[in-house]
Formats: C-alpha cells, sequence, structure tokens
C-alpha cells in the first residue's frame, strides 16, 4: 500500500506559519515573473517612455496599486526587467561560466536565439538608443553593461591567444569593441528588414575572421 501524504500544516500545527509562507512566496513570484514579462513586452511595443504601469497591471489583470506591491515604480520595474533578461540569457547559455572559444559559441547562440525572440532584440534596441541620455533610469545599466560585456569579450579573446587560436595582430580589446558593435548594428538591421541579414551567420563569419581556426 501506498504511503499516504499529509499536508504538514494539518498534522502538525507548528508548521503552518512554515508552509503559508512557501506558498505566498511562490504565489508571489510567479506574479512577478507575470509582470516581468508583460513590461518586456510593452517596453519592446512603445518604448520605456511611453509605457505606462497602469497598462501593465492591466495586461496581467491586476490593480494599479497591486503592481506597485511588487516594484515600487517604474524606474524599479524597468531595471528587474533588464536584470531578468540578462539573469535569463546567462542560465540558457551560460555566458558567465564559458572561457575562450567555448564563450564565443554561446555568443553566436544567443544571437541565434535572439532571432526567435525580436520583441527582446527591439527592447533592447529602443532603450539603448533611450537611455543615451544621462538622465534616463537605465542610462547607468547599458553603461556598465557595455563595459562588463566588452571586458568579458575582450578576455575570452585573450584566453584563445594564449592558445595560439587568435590570428597575429589581432588586439583581444579592439576585437571585443568591434564584436559588440557588430551585434548592435546587426541587430537595427534585422529589425528594420528581417529577411536581410542573418545575424547569427554574421556574427559567426567575424568571429570566424579573428581565429586561427573557425569556431566551427
Amino acid at each position: 500500500m501506498a504511503p499516504v501524504r499529509t499536508d504538514p500544516a494539518r498534522t502538525d500545527p507548528a508548521r503552518a506559519d512554515l508552509v503559508a509562507p512557501r506558498r505566498g512566496y511562490a504565489k508571489g513570484r510567479a506574479r512577478r515573473e507575470e509582470i516581468l514579462d508583460a513590461a518586456t513586452t510593452l517596453f519592446g511595443e512603445v518604448g520605456y517612455r511611453s509605457a505606462s504601469l497602469r497598462e501593465i497591471a492591466q495586461r496581467v489583470g491586476i490593480s494599479h496599486p497591486g503592481l506597485l506591491h511588487h516594484f515600487g515604480g517604474k524606474e524599479q520595474l524597468l531595471a528587474a526587467v533588464l536584470a531578468h533578461r540578462d539573469e535569463r540569457d546567462d542560465h540558457r547559455f551560460g555566458l558567465s561560466g564559458a572561457r575562450g572559444r567555448g564563450a564565443l559559441r554561446a555568443l553566436v547562440e544567443l544571437v541565434a536565439d535572439n532571432a526567435r525572440h525580436p520583441g527582446i532584440v527591439e527592447l533592447y534596441c529602443v532603450l539603448s538608443a533611450e537611455a543615451t541620455s544621462p538622465e534616463h533610469p537605465a542610462h547607468r545599466y547599458f553603461r556598465d553593461r557595455y563595459a562588463r560585456t566588452v571586458a568579458a569579450v575582450a578576455r575570452h579573446f585573450a584566453e584563445i591567444a594564449a592558445e595560439g587560436g587568435l590570428r597575429p595582430g589581432v588586439d583581444p580589446r579592439a576585437a571585443a569593441v568591434r564584436v559588440v558593435a557588430l551585434m548592435d548594428g546587426l541587430q537595427v538591421q534585422w529589425l528594420l528588414d528581417r529577411t536581410c541579414v542573418d545575424m547569427a551567420a554574421e556574427v559567426r563569419a567575424h568571429l570566424d575572421g579573428l581565429l586561427v581556426e573557425p569556431l566551427g
């Protein structure tokens, strides 16, 4: 006979206070995910400045005060959306743990995946353009993110160079700046006409031109 499962909150009143918060936490986390997804979509559609918290709340099916319970304001929500995107990409492609050629392959995989999520690409392009203004709430985020990305790609190129895999005359730092610029420029071209360019193929071809052996 299979063991009978019991609810610890019912059989042990002392544990009720432990179980309820866990359930509440899971529900709150799920709601936050819904809000982040809705905000990501709306920011991509109309831009950060034109998007309203009331519209985001309506899409999720909660009140405006209910949204503010999870995120104190629009700037906090924007920061959470951007962090959520980065965390999701890192989890899916292992960007922070990859090294050398493996990291470059992960970068190409990320670009290919972006082509399957145009809303995310549009969000990034719109917000990064808006955030060039020092007064924009995402200005520091994008400034720091570019610095981290260029430094990470430069480190990967340096790791490849240490193994003799980088073509002579290729400077890791300069190559990293150009790769990041290429990725951003390709995104704009692709958003304007999604039949004109294969972003992942172009990035891979550029990287292969810097390496002694192609990524494969």
